[in-house]
């Protein structure tokens, strides 16, 4: 059992780990070895750097069970705001997970069939269709996050709005990505708007949480 102020603590040690950890096996890890339309390139670029691609894969998997402790101290700070809203936060945030754990198993798959560049690359486009499923969860949650935000009064409102629209960001961006896949220009629009998501984010980490001393006893 944690207090509200102990709540904003505890997430500004780990949003900026949570960051690092998934930006690592996110992005930096495929922009080094994935070259798109060029299987055996990326099957060489694995083997040669396989040690890098097995530490993505655990990446990810710590990724998410940050995601399940960070939602879960959300729900400690924005609980006495709105209870409701707090739980489907939660509920929305933790379905995402199993979602994005299973899709890694993709990753394992394209590791075990180095040996056959086509098929190691088919399960690496699956494991990116694969997060861009989850992407609908990660930004479903998004919504009731930036209500909370909005409402309680701890950040400024402003940051609720932003959060909202990153929330948008994500769920649009994940349609957009089956309905019309060759859109980059839309789809890199449609990233930028998920910043506020990490607005939020530097507001913890650099500036914390106001709020009077009796709602940081709760």
């Amino acid at each position: 059992m944690i207090n509200q102020q102990k709540a904003v603590t505890a997430l500004r040690v780990l949003y900026p780990i949570w960051a690092i950890v998934g930006l690592f096996g996110i992005m930096y890890v495929p922009a080094a070895l994935i070259v798109l339309g060029d299987a055996t390139t990326t099957a060489n670029n694995i083997v040669t750097n396989e040690f890098l691609f097995r530490l993505s894969i655990v990446s990810n998997l710590i990724t998410m069970l940050f995601q399940i402790l960070i939602v879960l101290i959300l729900y400690k700070l924005f609980k006495s705001v709105d209870r409701d809203q707090s739980l489907l936060m939660v509920i929305l945030a933790l379905i995402g997970v199993p979602i994005a754990m299973f899709n890694i198993i993709n990753q394992v798959a394209a590791l075990l069939l180095l040996n056959d560049p086509d098929q190691m690359m088919f399960f690496l486009n699956l494991n990116t269709e694969g997060v861009m499923i989850a992407s609908v969860f990660w930004g479903l949650w998004l919504f009731p996050l930036g209500y909370l935000i909005h409402k309680s009064g701890y950040f400024p409102k402003v940051l609720g709005i932003f959060v909202i629209i990153s929330g948008f960001g994500y769920l649009i961006g994940s349609f957009i990505n089956f309905l019309l896949p060759n859109q980059e220009t839309i789809l890199q629009v449609l990233e930028f708007l998920t910043i506020g998501e990490v607005l939020f984010m530097l507001w913890v980490l650099l500036k914390g949480a106001k709020f009077s001393k009796e709602k940081s006893q709760n």
